[in-house]
């Protein structure tokens, strides 16, 4: 490839420099895919990221308000950690793309479709997973608030998985997170 006028570098340095952490991957994956559907699970991923980052901050400021007169208190450690394993699967694919993208690293046929797939499948298994932690009744607010009850085309899902125990809640997103890792490690 010829230089650029005036930069003295290729466009895949350039790529290259422009990739600087966990903001920067979001768009050199982008670009350096060649796979629609990992593609858009760069940008629902990023969004879902996004999201699940405000929410836990936002939920974070509130437990640091609740519990201002603890000095330490494992609850937060605790709720700090289930934000981080919440988002870091779900950003795990992008950056494990542009990572082998930028070391040009060699893979298999299907390795980006296959991690956009497991990311996909560990975004629906948060869902499914607070679905089936979710108790038959809650305080909020000093309210006591009432689990919604199944109704519409999925019902028998949602009532599958409130028969659920509870524990069985946190094992789907981890189990979610386990195949985001498996499809890395499987297809490389």
């Amino acid at each position: 490839m010829a230089p650029e006028a005036g930069t003295g570098d290729t466009p895949k340095k350039r790529d290259e420099h422009t990739y600087r952490g966990v903001f920067g991957a979001f768009p050199y994956a982008f670009r350096a895919s060649d796979s629609w559907l990992f593609r858009s699970y760069v940008v629902v991923g990023g969004v879902a990221a996004l999201l699940l980052t405000v929410i836990f901050a936002l939920a974070l400021v509130r437990l640091f308000g609740a519990t201002a007169r603890a000095r330490f208190s494992v609850v937060r450690a605790f709720f700090f950690l289930v934000g981080l394993a919440a988002v870091a699967p779900t950003v795990a694919p992008v950056l494990l793309v542009a990572r082998t993208r930028r070391r040009e690293v060699p893979r298999r046929p299907g390795y980006e479709a296959g991690l956009a797939l497991a990311g996909y499948l560990f975004l629906a298994s948060l869902y499914l997973g607070l679905v089936a932690a979710m108790p038959e009744t809650f305080v909020l607010d000093g309210e006591t608030v009432i689990r919604p009850p199944p109704s519409g085309p999925l019902a028998p899902a949602v009532a599958f998985l409130y028969a659920l125990p509870q524990a069985v809640g946190a094992s789907i997103p981890a189990l979610g997170a386990a195949l985001v890792a498996l499809a890395h490690w499987l297809r490389r």
